[in-house]
């Protein structure tokens, strides 16, 4: 390919050549030099075909803006780092970065629109875990196919979650929440904003006896106002959403969903402390559409990573609003992936979980 455009160019100079000495004909050509011109411009239409099956290269990649969707609406939590993360971005690569919200129908919609995206590397993703490994078992089906229409490049972050209550409550542990519903049956309530958490509550009211019921939630912000206001006094949400309402007292943080307890809150135990499951880590990462090249993959790879591991921006855009860096391989968040999607399927089984 590379020796073909020289060689059409020598092509086309000859033709002029020839139409400068040979007589004219009534059109105004030569025979010689018409044919020239022919075969030079099949040339072209060859060259044209051939370049575009050949696949993007991370040798000139990008050459255009690169657009990036994500599940979470505008000032969601995803939304919010990747904006962030997409400005760094565009400084390293030299091509803007489009921020796309496909929020809405269970984490689903973003998940259809990035595996019927184009995979030539203009379109990457940010997707929960809800959209890669859990939704397939609480749906009675979804318009994608999570094994088959992602290629992983990197687990971005753990978004750790928390059990907070109304101060109104008067209750500082598990044991005591439950103890404090078993007294007034029925008479309190919980709010979640994902499938997974409410799977994960309604584990532990079977386990324990505990009498609460499941209020619908439209949001962080209805769940704020549930919690100050004590009408739905009990929530598991995203730390990031109550750091600030947890450090002036007005609710309570009664365990967090990680591995560890969260550096911000030190004194608040881990779920595994108490002797319950964790919950399905709530997570959000990159993908692409599958066949993405592997090239380009390794260049996306190497450039989020090397944000996500600068000292400022992580410890800015992460570890201080209680968020879990990550910033895997490939290959690890591919089978990161694989094990989540198994563990999904036994949380929804054991809970008893119908599909929507």
């Amino acid at each position: 390919m590379a020796g073909l455009v020289p060689a059409i160019h020598v092509l086309l100079n000859e033709a002029e050549k020839r139409k400068a000495w040979m007589p004219a004909t009534s059109a105004g050509m030569t025979w010689i030099g018409r044919s020239a011109m022919k075969i030079a411009s099949c040339f072209f239409v060859l060259a044209a075909a051939v370049g575009a099956t050949f696949p993007v290269s991370a040798q000139n990649y990008p050459t255009k803006p690169i657009r990036v969707i994500t599940a979470n609406s505008a000032g969601g939590t995803s939304d919010i780092f990747v904006r962030a993360l997409g400005e760094e971005l565009q400084k390293r690569i030299g091509q803007p970065i489009v921020v796309e919200n496909r929020s809405g129908g269970g984490m689903n919609i973003a998940g259809r629109a990035c595996a019927e995206a184009p995979n030539d590397g203009y379109t990457i993703c940010i997707l929960p875990n809800e959209t890669l490994t859990l939704n397939e078992f609480t749906f009675k089906s979804i318009p994608y196919n999570p094994e088959k229409d992602f290629d992983a490049i990197t687990n971005a972050f753990i978004n750790t979650q928390v059990l907070v209550v109304s101060s109104k409550l008067g209750v500082g542990s598990l044991d005591e929440l439950a103890a404090l519903s078993k007294s007034k049956p029925g008479t309190l309530s919980y709010s979640v904003l994902a499938i997974p958490m409410q799977i994960t509550f309604e584990n532990w009211k079977k386990k324990t006896g505990a009498d609460i019921v499941m209020v619908p939630s439209r949001g962080g912000a209805d769940m704020v106002t549930g919690l100050l206001t004590g009408t739905v006094p009990v929530s598991i949400v995203g730390l990031p959403n109550f750091i600030q309402h947890i450090r002036n007292g007005t609710v309570k943080a009664i365990a967090v969903d990680s591995e560890q307890r969260s550096p911000l809150f030190p004194d608040v135990p881990t779920l595994r402390e108490l002797g319950f499951p964790n919950l399905a880590p709530v997570y959000f990462g990159f993908v692409t559409p599958a066949g993405t090249p592997k090239d380009v993959i390794k260049r996306l790879h190497e450039e989020i990573v090397a944000i996500g591991n600068e000292p400022g921006f992580r410890k800015r855009r992460l570890i201080d609003i209680g968020i879990v860096p990550v910033f895997d391989t490939p290959e690890h968040f591919a089978a990161y992936i694989k094990e989540q999607r198994e563990n999904g399927r036994k949380l929804t089984q054991e809970s008893g979980y119908q599909p929507r």
